[in-house]
């Protein structure tokens, strides 16, 4: 079967493209910008990629074309492709039909935590020995990839709210089936195509609607949104996850920290203390993505114990608290954070870890909400345990974000003058944490590069 891809570059897209592969199929694919080190993955699979959205693409005609959520009305390839009747699924579907039909779905949704929260489900179970394959927003360094495909009965989905293509606007995760379900947390977000939280809630509801009676929902302790969503019909198990609850009598998985930054904790369910957990990583929404990931693990099958252990070898997300390098003292750090509730908890997080040590932390507004200005007043809060803030505005903006602590606080819209105000700001043990959802114009590496040259011609002490 030939398989077509519009808008083959996008880390969902492009691995459904590599599950395409992996199942047989010959696979082609298109976007605006095919460049590394996406378009360099996709070609050493043998994918031919197309640049643009021009009709003649669909010459010869494929079996199927998969019909990515960036693509709209009145792109020729679109209008082409709905004139000529040809067969079109969006990317859900597909998967839907062609790889999770008969799988144990084991998917992670919610606001925060989905690439890492799956991640560690699915190294859990690879450490484990049940082999499964997965799709997750995000390359994990313990498997090398973002996706793959195996002969086991479970897989391991990202489960995302953002909608399925232009030609259906339910929220991605309807159509996974899943049997083991995490709702991490919920919150407001997607401004572009959401008009409130309570419209978000609606689409989680149409979720939970899906999930059958024999699965399991797995879920936090507190929240007032997912409170509402179960509010209106739930028809699976729950079982709910907390770090250091008040109440212990009733909640079935909770932690307690070892140590103030997370990387030590006990883990307890039904009560009983049934192991402690000492890792790499950092933070309390780590713990409680652990804690949701034993959970899912152990409702599949695995030993609370054999999780826990497998934990202990996990190594994270490509882009979560990532260290980039270290220059004259100076650590770089990459991360995904770009909502103010996911950055105030990698920021708490990174706190604890280094101390007193200074935080530069660099917040980059570039997500469809923020530019929006939705979440402003949120901000300084979410910086607050940061020593120096520096955010990355955008131009042209129908708001503006004034700093009322212009010794500590600096609005930049140009990436270059980000780089140099670092430069002249930062110190010897200082740690910079970036955060942004997409390339930010290379600044990470920019970065090194000019710290490391300020080092030797002798600017830097």
């Amino acid at each position: 079967m030939h398989v077509h891809i519009l808008g083959i570059c996008g880390t969902f897209m492009g691995g459904v493209a590599r599950l395409a592969v992996e199942k047989g199929c010959k696979v082609t694919g298109s976007d605006l910008n095919c460049y590394p080190p996406m378009s360099d993955q996709l070609e050493s699979l043998g994918i031919e990629l197309h640049e643009g959205y021009d009709a003649e693409q669909l010459k010869p005609e494929p079996d199927c074309v998969i019909v990515g959520n960036a693509l709209s009305r009145g792109k020729p390839v679109i209008e082409a492709l709905l004139n000529s009747n040809q067969s079109f699924r969006s990317g859900p579907q597909w998967l839907n039909e062609n790889i999770l039909a008969d799988k144990w779905v084991i998917a992670v949704a919610g606001t925060h935590g989905k690439t890492s929260t799956a991640s560690m489900v699915a190294w859990i179970l690879e450490d484990c020995g049940f082999n499964p394959g997965f799709l997750i927003g995000g390359v994990m360094e313990n498997f090398g990839v973002s996706a793959r495909l195996t002969d086991s009965p479970f897989f391991v989905v990202e489960a995302d709210e953002y909608d399925t293509a232009f030609f259906d606007k339910r929220s991605k995760f309807v159509h996974y089936r899943a049997r083991t379900c995490i709702l991490n947390n919920l919150e407001f977000d997607h401004a572009d195509i959401f008009d409130d939280l309570r419209a978000i809630e609606t689409q989680f509801h149409h979720l939970v609607r899906t999930v059958p009676g024999e699965g399991l929902l797995i879920r936090p302790q507190n929240s007032d949104a997912l409170d509402r969503v179960f509010e209106r019909g739930c028809w699976t198990p729950v079982q709910d996850f907390s770090l250091a609850p008040e109440n212990r009598e009733n909640i079935k998985w909770y932690a307690d920290k070892r140590k103030n930054d997370g990387s030590s904790f006990d883990i307890y369910h039904l009560g009983e203390l049934v192991g402690r957990l000492d890792w790499n990583l950092i933070g309390d929404h780590n713990v409680n993505n652990a804690l949701a990931a034993i959970a899912a693990a152990h409702h599949v099958g695995v030993e609370v114990a054999n999780a826990i252990k497998a934990l202990t070898r996990f190594k994270n997300v490509k882009r979560r608290m990532e260290v980039k390098g270290e220059v004259a003292g100076i650590t770089i750090y990459d991360d995904f954070a770009h909502h103010p509730t996911a950055i105030a908890t990698t920021t708490s997080g990174l706190r604890d870890k280094v101390g007193s040590r200074r935080v530069i932390a660099v917040v980059d507004m570039r997500s469809n909400t923020m530019k929006m200005g939705i979440h402003k007043n949120a901000l300084k809060d979410a910086t607050s345990k940061a020593d120096i803030v520096i955010y990355h505005l955008p131009e042209k903006l129908e708001w503006q974000l004034e700093s009322d602590e212009p010794e500590s606080c600096f609005v930049l819209s140009d990436t270059q003058a980000i780089i140099d105000k670092i430069v002249a700001l930062a110190r010897e043990d200082d740690h910079v944490l970036i955060m942004s959802n997409g390339g930010f114009d290379g600044i990470h590496q920019r970065l090194l590069d000019t710290l490391s040259a300020a080092k030797a011609c002798g600017s830097k002490s």
